[in-house]
Formats: structure tokens, C-alpha cells, sequence
């Protein structure tokens, strides 16, 4: 079983930045892929990055170019740095992680998740 705690959530002006955290436990995670989705209240459950145990790594278009997903396995942490924030980006974020070594963007496809942590970026 492997327990996720993610932070770093918070409210920010348009325009500024976040770097969530998401911490890893109850098992070695290194070889997991890591994937961070969100749902905004009245919409599904949105893919937003996923990296594998190698490196590879997989944005969403609404994100890509504004947010990087990283992971440092000595510390068993994954992070999501998110930049040029606008309230389209205002979610519930969760991080999530899979048994599988490989990248995916499906949710049903990840097998542990934390209870999420709430971005609001205001105009």
C-alpha cells in the first residue's frame, strides 16, 4: 500500500506561481509512474502530467509549456511546479500513482491517490 499526502495548494493571484508536493509512503515508489489530475467543481476528473520511474513525462495541452512535473525518489516526493497561473486553473488537485511502470493518462488506470489539495488563483 503506498499513502499519498499532497500540499502546497493555496490561493494566488493570476499571473503567479505554486509548487505542489505530493509525499510518498508505505512502500519504495521510485520504479511507480507518478500522474497529477484535477476537477474543477461541474467537470471530470482532468489529467494535467504524468512522469515515469525514468523520466519520461506526458502534460496535458491546457498545461504544457506553464507546468513541469518532477520527482526526486531519495526523498520519495513528486512535484508539480505550476506557473502563469489563471483562474481556469482553479481545481481540487490530486496526485496519483500506478503499480505500472509506464506513463498514462487515464485515471482508472492508477491504483493510489491522496485526498487532494485546493488551488485557487483569483483574477
Amino acid at each position: 500500500q503506498v499513502q499519498l499526502v499532497e500540499s502546497g495548494g493555496g490561493l494566488v493571484q493570476a499571473g503567479g506561481s505554486l509548487r505542489l508536493s505530493c509525499a510518498a509512503s508505505g512502500r519504495p515508489f521510485s520504479r511507480n509512474a507518478m500522474a497529477w489530475f484535477r476537477q474543477a467543481p461541474g467537470k471530470e476528473r482532468e489529467f494535467i502530467a504524468a512522469i515515469s520511474w525514468i523520466g519520461e513525462s506526458s502534460y496535458a495541452d491546457s498545461v504544457k509549456g506553464r507546468f513541469t512535473i518532477s520527482r526526486d525518489s531519495a526523498k520519495n516526493t513528486v512535484y508539480l511546479q505550476m506557473n502563469s497561473l489563471n483562474p481556469e486553473d482553479t481545481a481540487v488537485y490530486y496526485c496519483a500513482a500506478r503499480v505500472g511502470l509506464g506513463i498514462t493518462n487515464t485515471y482508472s488506470a492508477y491504483d493510489y491517490w491522496g485526498q487532494g489539495t485546493q488551488v485557487t488563483v483569483s483574477s
